[in-house]
């Protein structure tokens, strides 16, 4: 498939393995997460230049699980993205409303509050290095799927806080939207003005599935 950037973001466990039977390929490695702190008494965590000494390309941040099981807050994103970046590795930063949040029509705010907290250490000049996924979480594993319509106006709108930065930046920042991604829908997403490519959970780990993914995106 040419046209389409791939990657894939296993486990630490798995990372090594991964980069070594992908180099040569246009298949990327990122990790799920990692810690902002260079070193220190962190055990259990993993710092952006571990992750640059095993060639990894980027490195998924904030993802909604991570922050509703793990406790990841936007304080911590705010040094993480920038980190990223400093070791030469491209953040991928989720960002989403709940099911709740949406019903009582907070998704702007929610997303506004994520978006710029989270972006508030990283220059101007380095945003459209970073690409955001917009993932509701109300529509991740479970099946359903955010209209188009809904994708497109949280996705514009993700896209219009980064021009309140920085217009060229926002132009150029890939925005991704992950919430029950599968080849039945792929197709009609990635079409959106401001959808750009998507981040895929469950859909992933079937092959054909992936592969039916890919397939969509560079249709």
């Amino acid at each position: 498939v040419e046209g389409v950037d791939i990657g894939v973001c296993p486990p630490f466990t798995s990372l090594q393995a991964m980069v070594d039977s992908t180099r040569g390929s246009a298949v990327r490695v990122y990790a799920q997460t990692m810690h902002y702190a260079d070193e220190g008494a962190f055990t259990g965590e993993v710092s952006a230049g571990m992750l640059g000494e095993l060639d990894v390309h980027g490195v998924i941040l904030g993802h909604s699980e991570r922050r509703e099981h793990c406790g990841e807050t936007d304080k911590a994103l705010a040094l993480k993205v920038p980190k990223a970046l400093e070791a030469g590795l491209e953040p991928i930063l989720c960002v989403g409303e709940t099911e709740e949040e949406r019903q009582r029509g907070e998704t702007e705010r929610k997303l506004r509050n994520q978006v710029q907290e989270d972006l508030s250490k990283v220059p101007d000049e380095r945003l459209a290095d970073v690409v955001i996924a917009y993932e509701p979480i109300w529509a991740i594993g479970t099946g359903l799927t955010a209209t188009p319509e809904q994708a497109q106006e949280a996705c514009a709108f993700i896209r219009a806080l980064v021009a309140q930065r920085s217009e060229e930046a926002a132009e150029r920042m890939r925005i991704l939207y992950g919430g029950s991604v599968k080849p039945a829908n792929a197709a009609e997403l990635f079409a959106l003005p401001d959808v750009d490519g998507g981040l895929v959970g469950g859909a992933s780990l079937e092959a054909d599935s992936f592969a039916a993914i890919v397939g969509a995106a560079s249709a």
